[in-house]
């Protein structure tokens, strides 16, 4: 496996600097959210041209850190339909960029059916939310294909896609060999489902296996009767079953710890190599 780490959870500073910061802690790719990472100047559509993702290409390469997942974070199941065109426009915009930049995988979540993408227990996982996320997400797929893009969905509990059962409809019913899935064991897990977190994740495999190109690793623990997740290392999980996968059946694969903080990110991708070498 090839570990890999956000790049706007690494220590504060510039594009370079924090490409610099993940390679010298050890990790040979990133996650990168242009928005989250970029403050010194504009990441809007208009600025994603073909020179600045020829820059960073090049600085990425110095580095000796690939992008492994170009990160588009937004809700493709907005209700108004200008607000929803934006966000496919931007969609549109990463996938073009991902091409020149030389990034395989542009990354998303799947949404709530509301403006404030806030999860709502009578709408969000009903049969009518999954198919406006499909019937937005089509467009978004097709441009993947034309840019030679994978486009890769992460299901999340509190979002449309909330299991591995709903992400292989959206697969079965895209039916396109761009469309891929972002595999994040924390992310599928609940207040009521955590406890049996192995068996999650076994469904998910199974399920969604033959589909996994990028895997996010996070740790987590139960307060207060919420999920809340932190860096591999951090809370109770164990990953003897995703680790067991990945070197069975994902060689080389990409993956990114998430939610880790510059004083706890060597831990926990020395915790995974750890895990790597059982």
């Amino acid at each position: 496996m090839q570990i890999g780490i956000r790049l706007h959870d690494v220590a504060p500073g510039t594009l370079e600097e924090r490409a610099a910061i993940a390679h010298q802690q050890g990790f040979s790719c990133v996650h990168l959210a242009l928005a989250k990472t970029i403050k010194e100047y504009s990441t809007a559509d208009s600025a994603l041209t073909p020179g600045f993702a020829a820059y960073l290409r090049k600085m990425f390469a110095a580095n000796d850190v690939d992008v492994a997942v170009l990160g588009c974070y937004l809700n493709l199941a907005h209700p108004d339909p200008l607000e929803l065109k934006k966000i496919q426009n931007r969609y549109f915009a990463h996938l073009r960029f991902a091409s020149i930049l030389g990034c395989s995988v542009v990354g998303t979540e799947t949404g709530n059916p509301n403006p404030e993408y806030k999860y709502d227990p009578e709408k969000s996982h009903t049969e009518e939310a999954l198919e406006t996320f499909i019937t937005n997400l089509r467009p978004v797929v097709e441009c993947a294909e034309k840019f030679g893009v994978i486009m890769a969905i992460e299901p999340v509990w509190s979002h449309i896609v909330c299991n591995s059962k709903r992400a292989l409809k959206v697969l079965k019913a895209i039916d396109s060999p761009n469309l891929r899935i972002i595999l994040d064991p924390v992310n599928l897990l609940s207040p009521e489902n955590c406890l049996d977190y192995e068996s999650v994740i076994k469904e998910a495999i199974e399920d969604l296996g033959e589909y996994v190109d990028v895997i996010h690793m996070k740790d987590f623990v139960l307060q207060d009767g919420k999920v809340i997740s932190g860096a591999p290392g951090t809370g109770v999980m164990k990953y003897d079953v995703i680790m067991d996968f990945v070197k069975k059946e994902k060689p080389y694969i990409q993956m990114t710890i998430e939610d880790s903080k510059p004083d706890n990110a060597v831990a926990s991708r020395e915790l995974l190599e750890a895990y790597g070498r059982k």
